[in-house]
């Protein structure tokens, strides 16, 4: 491997740190906190790469992983190496794990959530003007809201959101921090769910997902364990990450802003737009190669892992023409792989902008004059390689 491109883990800068990526090559060495792989940086050679059987999602693939060249306090452990879940599968494993869950997110019956993703929303506008003249939108809006829809959904309490909340913002970070035992509590608490469903099945996904059968084989402990840390990671970080991120371009750019209030562009477009201008998820880990694997002049060899960088394909002017790095809702609709692509793209996007879809219209309806409270530049990331956060979002109602 030629010398890598030293990721930064602080993510201080995704945006630029995105374009160098981009700039270097559709495949380019990494090195991530010490750990070397691959980041595929370009639309067209992300699409046929997500679809190549030879790039795995089994970590007993990761040839360095396999020698103990991994340590096990590396920050980002958990989603490399997580359990046996649809994430962490392939081919007839994967489809069993994945039809058991694609189920509950169908198109349709993520539109008959739409009633309860209304009143949760209405719910959480009276709060944040409750909490006014100026609060934190990612606190107590963006935050809230899905996790609401995920814990309505899964059966789990509220009383139990904010220690999620804090769970996955350590288990995200690329801050060194003692990842073994947020994964240990992250694990008691899926088991514990899983436990109480087995024992007391109620009307809540859970139960549903424990009293699936599809050919394969019912969901074991272990797999139903893996699947809800999957589902309630996704189901809430992922689209709130969205809203506060479309929130933010959005007051930014007043002149957009003014084409989605006036209903001369639909909000779907500023979901997408958001999603591809600033993704939620900045770089997905990983993808193992099971041989050497040819992309254009680069060989990425057998064993080695590769992250899709989200943060680079989704301003490639290949893809999104030369003004892939402006902010433009009315941009001719160019699809975007922020939700993945192939076998593994998520499920659940239909709910996440399903809420994206009905948040940010509510949102500026309610608060018209709506801006941020502290000038843009003082906005600070969530250090995290993997996902495109705001540690917070203060705005002036």
């Amino acid at each position: 491997m030629t010398v890598p491109f030293v990721m930064d883990p602080l993510a201080r800068d995704n945006a630029a740190e995105g374009a160098a990526l981009r700039a270097a090559g559709a495949v380019v060495p990494v090195e991530l906190m010490g750990v070397r792989g691959w980041a595929v940086t370009h639309h067209a050679e992300a699409r046929e790469l997500l679809t190549d059987a030879r790039l795995v999602k089994n970590a007993q693939h990761w040839a360095a992983f396999r020698r103990g060249e991994v340590p096990a306090d590396w920050p980002l452990i958990g989603l490399a190496v997580p359990g046996p879940s649809m994430v962490t599968t392939d081919g007839a494993e994967h489809r069993r794990l994945r039809a058991i869950v694609a189920q509950a997110f169908t198109p349709r019956r993520v539109e008959l959530m739409r009633p309860k993703v209304e009143e949760i929303t209405a719910e959480l506008l009276d709060a944040l003007a409750a909490a006014g003249p100026v609060a934190d939108l990612k606190t107590v809006f963006a935050f809230p809201l899905p996790m609401s829809v995920i814990g309505w959904l899964l059966g789990v309490p509220e009383h139990d959101h904010a220690y999620i909340r804090e769970l996955y913002e350590r288990f995200f970070s690329s801050v060194k921090t003692d990842i073994q035992a947020t994964i240990a509590a992250l694990n008691a608490f899926v088991a514990d769910l899983v436990a109480r469903r087995r024992a007391e099945p109620g009307d809540d996904l859970t139960s549903a997902l424990l009293a699936a059968d599809v050919e394969g084989g019912a969901l074991s402990d272990a797999e139903a364990s893996a699947t809800l840390r999957v589902i309630i990671a996704a189901g809430h970080e992922t689209t709130v990450n969205l809203i506060t991120n479309a929130v933010r371009a959005l007051l930014t750019h007043p002149d957009q802003l003014a084409l989605a209030r006036s209903g001369e562009v639909p909000w779907s477009a500023v979901v997408e737009e958001s999603l591809r201008w600033t993704p939620p998820t900045s770089n997905f880990l990983f993808r193992f190669a099971t041989e050497d694997i040819e992309v254009g002049p680069v060989v990425v060899p057998a064993g080695d892992p590769v992250l899709i960088s989200y943060n680079a394909i989704g301003r490639d002017p290949v893809q999104h023409g030369i003004t892939a790095e402006v902010f433009d809702i009315t941009r001719r609709a160019a699809r975007h792989l922020s939700f993945g692509h192939g076998p593994h793209v998520c499920p659940g996007s239909p709910l996440a902008r399903l809420e994206a879809g009905i948040a940010l219209p509510a949102l500026f309806e309610r608060f018209p004059d709506l801006s941020l409270a502290v000038p843009q530049e003082q906005l600070r990331p969530n250090p995290s390689a993997v996902v495109n956060s705001l540690s917070g979002l203060p705005v002036r109602l």
